[in-house]
């Protein structure tokens, strides 16, 4: 029997399960996963101790950015009045903050109404990642801001997606048969995730 071709496609370091990423100048994306409220209903956040009172007439959005289980520091996160993970990204008002020492953040004053994402930058890379709802989580979650409140967003856990193999190479055809992948390892990482796709659609 000959063995099916087939194609690595993309190769990722997890430390979480239902967030997705994307290189917002690039469009790339890949798919992770957390939960999130259903399809097209805005998030109107957890329950939580406020950090900062919002302002009158604007609310706050607070949250924690872990990697590895872990809190991280000064990392960007940003509330997007607009979002299109394929096209243009962030758009409209942008609100940032970054995490203090605990992995936590406060986006202040930002104007009631509903906001189409929110997006924590993967360290000093140019990639985002954001909850996703939705069948196949194809859309970005949305959070609805309300006056005089603080919405507590859910933890966002971080991932990298920029995993080097050494064998084969990325984009390589190889085997479906005693298919063996070496790659550089990163210090503390969680576990590995690979994903592997036949050449032709027909191939399961």
């Amino acid at each position: 029997m000959v063995a099916s071709r087939w194609m690595i496609h993309c190769l990722c370091v997890v430390a979480a399960i239902s967030l997705t990423s994307c290189k917002v100048r690039n469009r790339n994306s890949a798919t992770g996963g957390s939960a999130s409220p259903a399809a097209n209903e805005p998030d109107r956040g957890e329950t939580g101790v406020e950090k900062v009172k919002p302002a009158p007439g604007t609310g706050n959005v607070q949250g924690k950015v872990l990697f590895n289980g872990k809190p991280v520091e000064n990392i960007e996160v940003k509330l997007c009045e607009t979002f299109n993970r394929f096209l243009g990204g962030c758009g409209g008002k942008t609100y940032t903050a970054r995490t203090d020492k605990d992995g936590d953040y406060v986006i202040t004053n930002v104007p009631p109404k509903v906001y189409e994402g929110l997006l924590a930058r993967v360290f000093d890379t140019d990639s985002y990642i954001f909850a996703t709802t939705g069948f196949a989580g194809l859309s970005a979650n949305k959070y609805e801001v309300s006056a005089d409140k603080t919405l507590f967003a859910s933890p966002t856990n971080l991932y990298k997606v920029d995993l080097k193999l050494v064998n084969p190479k990325a984009g390589a055809k190889v085997s479906g048969q005693n298919l063996e992948l070496k790659w550089e390892s990163y210090p503390d990482a969680a576990y590995y995730k690979f994903s592997i796709f036949p050449e032709e659609s027909s191939i399961t």
